[in-house]
C-alpha cells in the first residue's frame, strides 16, 4: 500500500508541474531578453477558457490547446506592445493585464454558458501508453500513461536549454537581457527580440491554462489558474533562469501540490487548509530566500529606448 502511494504521488507530481514547467520555460525566455512578464497569470487563465472553448466547439482536445496557444499568445502581444514598444512599466502593464484576464474570462464563460450549479465538461487528454516503457515494471508505472502534453512540454525543457546556451540566438536573447545597448550597437534587433521572447512567453502560459482545463480539470472554472502564473515567477528565480533549474523548481511545487491531495484523500488529522496553503507559502520562501542572492538578467524590467 505504502508503494502504491508513493507511486500515486509521484504521478501526481508529474501531472501537477506540466503546468509551472511551460509557464516558466516561457518566461525564461522572456525576462532573459530583459522583460518581467507579470501578466503570466492572466494569460494562463484565458489560456484555460479558451482551451476549453476550442475543445467544447470542435470535439478535438488538440485544437482547444492550439486554441489556448494562441490565446495566450494574443494577450502578450497586447502586453508587450505596451510595454516593450510603448516603454510603460511593465510590472503595471503586467497587472493589468491580470485583472483584465480575470474579468474578461468570467463574464465571457458566463455569457456563452449562462450561471449554472454544474461544471461543464469538454473532451480531455487521454493517457498514452509508451510502446517500450510501459512494459517494464516500475518504470513503466512512473513514466508512461500520461496525457500527450506532459511529454511535449517536459521536452520543452532540453530544447529551451540548447536554444538559449547553445545557439546564436540565445546568445542574441541573452546580450539584450544584459546590456541591450551593446547589443544594438552589434546590431541585435532589440525591441523585435524582446517582442518575440515576451510571445513565446504567452504562448507557453496559453499552453499551461488549456493543459489545465483539458488534461487536468476537463472542465473550466472562474479564476482555476490559482495563482500558478504568479509561483512561475518565482520558479525562474528558484531555478536561476535556467530552464533545468526551473524544471526541477517546478517539481518541487507539484510535490507540495500533489501533497496537499495525498493528505485529503487519506483523511489526515491535519486540517486540509494546512496543505491547501503549501505552495503559496513555498512560493514566499523561495522568494525570501533566493531573491536576494541570485542575479536576474542586469537589464530586467528595464525599457530600451533606441537613440
Amino acid at each position: 500500500m505504502d508503494i502504491l502511494l508513493l507511486f500515486s504521488l509521484i504521478r501526481a507530481t508529474v501531472k501537477m508541474a506540466v503546468p509551472l514547467v511551460a509557464a516558466s520555460v516561457g518566461e525564461i525566455f522572456s525576462e532573459r531578453a530583459g522583460v518581467v512578464n507579470i501578466g503570466l497569470e492572466g494569460m494562463i487563465l484565458t489560456g484555460a477558457l479558451c482551451g476549453m472553448l476550442g475543445a467544447h466547439f470542435t470535439g478535438s482536445p488538440w485544437i482547444g490547446l492550439m486554441t489556448g496557444l494562441w490565446a495566450g499568445l494574443l494577450m502578450a502581444g497586447g502586453f508587450t506592445v505596451v510595454a516593450v514598444h510603448f516603454g510603460a512599466d511593465q510590472v503595471v502593464t503586467g497587472a493589468a493585464v491580470n485583472l483584465l484576464a480575470l474579468g474578461l474570462t468570467g463574464v465571457f464563460y458566463r455569457r456563452i454558458f449562462g450561471v449554472t450549479g454544474t461544471a461543464l465538461t469538454v473532451p480531455g487528454f487521454e493517457p498514452v501508453d509508451l510502446p517500450f516503457f510501459s512494459s517494464i515494471p516500475v518504470v513503466g508505472e512512473l513514466i508512461s500513461g500520461y496525457p500527450a502534453p506532459v511529454y511535449l512540454v517536459f521536452l520543452l525543457v532540453p530544447l529551451a536549454s540548447y536554444l538559449l546556451f547553445y545557439t546564436s540566438v540565445g546568445l542574441s536573447i541573452r546580450a539584450v537581457g544584459e546590456y541591450p545597448k551593446a547589443a544594438d550597437t552589434a546590431g541585435i534587433p532589440v525591441a523585435r527580440v524582446r517582442h518575440l521572447c515576451v510571445l513565446v512567453s504567452g504562448a507557453l502560459a496559453g499552453v499551461a491554462g488549456g493543459y489545465l482545463s483539458l488534461a487536468h480539470a476537463n472542465t473550466f472554472v472562474e479564476g482555476m489558474s490559482a495563482g500558478r502564473g504568479f509561483i512561475a515567477l518565482a520558479i525562474v528565480i528558484f531555478g536561476r533562469w535556467n530552464p533545468v533549474g526551473a524544471l526541477i523548481a517546478a517539481l518541487l511545487f507539484g510535490l507540495a501540490n500533489a501533497v496537499q491531495f495525498q493528505f485529503q484523500a487519506i483523511g489526515a488529522a491535519v486540517p486540509y487548509q494546512f496543505f491547501l496553503m503549501l505552495p503559496y507559502v513555498l512560493t514566499l520562501c523561495v522568494l525570501v530566500g533566493f531573491a536576494g542572492r541570485t542575479r536576474p538578467p542586469a537589464a530586467l524590467a528595464q525599457a530600451y529606448e533606441r537613440r
